[in-house]
């Protein structure tokens, strides 16, 4: 077989800075249509789609004979002229002069008919290769490197958290419990103790991995395994966390906006809704949003945490996110540091999307107090030999400091405008799904 390995391969994406020249291009055939003495071959590469148009009599029989019988997401080389044309998708197709099957594939499953979310899912690792999952999680990779980039640029350390954790961070009915050895040990519901120790050490730090929660939930929401950027701050406060959330969410959809126009159209994004977007969001106490619900006509108890259809009667009153803060102390975790003016109520924020999206940032200033935060761990019956770690913490050096982590997942369904979560992530771990 022909070696087609080439280090110098030019990409779809970059086609215009050959227009005139004849160039071979490798990729897979994402569909075809042979009409007389014209085939149509449309080669994706990955980094975009051509069309390529072979003529019966520029090419020799042989040629066009395997342009007839090439399938669908056959792996194929396709060497011609390209020439401009706005007609064409991306502005230039392609001339053929030769053509090669490299691999010829089977009947493929996934055909331009209309298919139920569960074969689509079942078939998530050939789904991928459409021209929407793959502007999708085009959009994905912007958002990550974005965050990146943003704490990178503003002097934050990366420090990277366990995945096994000895107890739990975020309430023990959601944990995934392992053998570990000859103890359990939990999948991680967050990296942020880890970062309060990291930012004792470093002053400004960030993690940023895969979380698990075991929550038996159905909803477009909701997902076993997510991704989650976890920073956390030094002598910070409330307001200087949401003003870092702000700042935070604002940069990345901006990035998105000037990365990913082609993907938003591919997806049919409004991107007004993006373009609004900027700050100042605005910032309600949780007693205005329990306002908000009762004018509405909501059954919701004054007292009680949120669900996902009261953060969208709330959000839905805004045309950017707001940042929902003082919480009932009761419905928050026990790290949450009490405002001192109303101990009732927790120093936390939840920043909540825009359309119906709701919750995608969850965080707050943390108790600093060793005596306190002793007394909450007591409280919440949680084992104390696991935290002895996090109570060294305030024995040695404590301070003020907040933080918030983002979930990726949702944070994409929401600029994408998508309607469930699990299309925001290569592989959706699901309640009920764990293949492929």
């Amino acid at each position: 077989m022909q070696n087609y390995i080439n280090r110098d391969k030019i990409y779809v994406e970059n086609i215009g800075e050959h227009d005139g020249k004849t160039v071979t291009l490798y990729g897979w055939l994402y569909n075809k249509r042979v009409k007389g003495k014209l085939a149509f071959l449309l080669l994706r590469d990955g980094t975009g789609i051509i069309q390529c148009v072979m003529g019966k009599n520029d090419v020799s029989e042989e040629v066009f004979e395997r342009a007839d019988k090439v399938t669908q997401e056959s792996s194929i080389m396709i060497t011609g002229t390209v020439h401009a044309d706005q007609r064409a998708p991306g502005g230039y197709e392609m001339h053929v002069q030769d053509f090669e099957i490299i691999s010829l594939a089977q009947e493929y499953p996934i055909t331009p008919k209309e298919h139920g979310t569960t074969f689509l899912m079942d078939h998530r690792h050939l789904w991928h290769r459409s021209k929407k999952q793959n502007a999708i999680l085009r959009i994905r990779h912007t958002i990550i490197k974005a965050i990146r980039d943003f704490f990178d640029k503003d002097g934050f350390t990366l420090i990277d958290a366990p995945v096994f954790t000895p107890a739990a961070c975020e309430g023990t009915t959601t944990l995934f419990e392992t053998d570990y050895f000859d103890t359990k040990a939990y999948l991680t519901q967050s990296g942020q103790l880890y970062m309060e120790a990291a930012a004792m050490a470093f002053g400004k730090v960030y993690c940023f991995g895969p979380t698990f929660r075991a929550e038996k939930s159905k909803t477009r929401r909701h997902l076993t395994e997510f991704w989650m950027v976890e920073p956390e701050v030094a002598f910070m406060d409330l307001d200087g966390d949401m003003d870092l959330a702000e700042a935070f969410v604002a940069y990345i959809v901006q990035r998105v906006l000037e990365s990913n126009q082609e993907q938003l159209k591919v997806i049919e994004r409004d991107v007004s809704k993006l373009e609004a977007v900027v700050p100042p969001f605005p910032r309600i106490h949780y007693d205005e949003a329990a306002k908000i619900l009762a004018d509405n006509g909501s059954e919701f108890v004054f007292g009680d945490d949120f669900g996902a259809a009261d953060e969208t009667i709330i959000s839905n009153q805004f045309d950017k996110p707001v940042m929902v803060h003082r919480y009932p102390a009761a419905v928050k975790a026990f790290y949450m540091k009490n405002d001192p003016e109303n101990p009732e109520r927790a120093l936390c924020v939840d920043m909540l999307a825009p359309e119906g999206y709701g919750e995608i940032i969850g965080g707050g200033q943390r108790e600093d107090d060793l005596e306190t935060l002793l007394r909450k761990i007591r409280e919440h019956d949680l084992p104390e030999s696991s935290f002895q770690w996090y109570l060294d913490l305030r024995r040695y050096g404590s301070v003020p400091h907040a933080g918030f982590g983002l979930g990726i997942e949702r944070t994409v369904a929401w600029i994408c405008g998508l309607h469930h979560v699990r299309e925001t992530i290569p592989f959706a771990r699901l309640m009920h799904r764990l293949y492929p």
